[in-house]
């Protein structure tokens, strides 16, 4: 099946049926494991093709079957640099449009994050993560929002690699450096540089003065006039407070900043970003919104869980779900927080946990 399917993938098919393809390649991947080793370098032509594809279904699904690719692969250099260049649009047809150019150096970069965050202890070139830092490091501040976002993200799987020195770097470099910038994009720029690294376990290990000062930079942006930009600072105090090696400390000074975004007021994307922002949180501190510290936060959390907006009631509910640990079925998550709530919010709680919350069946926290 593997030989013909690779073949067919490129031919002038409808999206539709390249979409079919690439999944079932990623199934054949998922199946035969290590029996497929042979044909890792067809496979990794294929989807790096599929970055360049028109349609962006087609492009994110062979981004996904990147990831799946990365545990046969042994050779992540050569597909490093591949995906580098093409990330800087070199090497790509001078007839592509800007719209075009735009989604395959956004695909490019969002590949190159799968495979450092899959493969980068595979890398054997001294050079091939510094390179990939220094090419994210150039788009960071591209005027495309969608590009900034993706370069932020390879900068935080490769500090994750390089250590905290090198993240520290980035920080001061990328982020205090620019703290006075009125321009939007690069403020955006700095709020999702930070999301990212402090997502990462480096974030714990950065340098603790490097960290004061971004948290107050962060709080900063947190009240910007422009959307996109209080959206991605709502989203990376999340992942600055659990990055926190004072949880306590950092929740009281950051809880009034982190509940004003939460107000039914605010727009919808900015409430749905805070609830993005700590379902990091509670991923990289888990049980912290079981404690009398962190109790504000999550029974803020259940008031918009229980809101008229159903998509900030659906973002409200994932972190419900991974505050309270639900996919550990023994309520002890659930318990702990009754034990510590008043009784009119413990009921509300238990009413929302058995009516929803059970039966959800996962919550991809990758996204966080």
């Amino acid at each position: 099946m593997t030989g013909p399917l690779l073949r067919i993938v490129g031919d002038r098919n409808p999206s539709s049926v390249k979409i079919a393809i690439v999944q079932t390649l990623g199934l054949i991947l998922t199946k035969g494991g290590a029996a497929l080793r042979a044909f890792v370098p067809q496979f990794q032509t294929t989807f790096v093709k599929a970055l360049s594809d028109p349609s962006r279904s087609v492009r994110i699904e062979a981004i996904k079957a990147l990831a799946l690719l990365m545990p046969l692969s042994s050779r992540v250099d050569p597909l490093i640099k591949e995906l580098v260049s093409s990330s800087l649009g070199k090497g790509l047809n001078a007839t592509v449009e800007t719209a075009g150019l735009v989604a395959i150096q956004t695909a490019s970069l969002e590949a190159l994050a799968i495979v450092l965050q899959h493969g980068g202890d595979k890398v054997k070139v001294a050079d091939s993560i510094p390179s990939s830092l220094d090419a994210a490091k150039e788009l960071v501040e591209h005027e495309d929002d969608g590009i900034r976002e993706s370069a932020a993200k390879v900068i935080g799987y490769a500090c994750d690699l390089l250590g905290p020195e090198e993240a520290g770097t980035v920080l001061q470099e990328f982020v205090l450096d620019n703290k006075v910038t009125t321009e939007p994009e690069t403020k955006h720029g700095m709020a999702c540089i930070c999301r990212r690294i402090f997502s990462r376990s480096v974030g714990r290990d950065i340098d603790r003065s490097i960290y004061k000062s971004v948290v107050t930079l962060i709080q900063t942006l947190m009240t910007d006039e422009k959307t996109l930009v209080k959206e991605s600072s709502c989203v990376a105090i999340g992942a600055i407070l659990g990055s926190s090696t004072e949880i306590k400390a950092s929740i009281s000074q950051l809880e009034k900043s982190i509940i004003a975004c939460m107000d039914t007021k605010e727009e919808l994307s900015v409430q749905q970003a805070v609830a993005n922002g700590l379902c990091i949180t509670a991923r990289l501190q888990p049980g912290v919104f079981r404690t009398e510290e962190g109790l504000p936060l999550i029974n803020a959390a259940l008031k918009l869980a229980m809101s008229g907006a159903q998509r900030v009631q659906f973002s409200y509910n994932d972190l419900l779900w991974i505050a309270l640990d639900v996919a550990n079925g023994d309520e002890v998550g659930l318990n702990e927080y009754l034990s510590l709530a008043h009784f009119d919010v413990a009921k509300k709680m238990q009413a929302i946990y058995s009516k929803v919350l059970v039966r959800m069946k996962s919550v991809n926290t990758d996204e966080f």
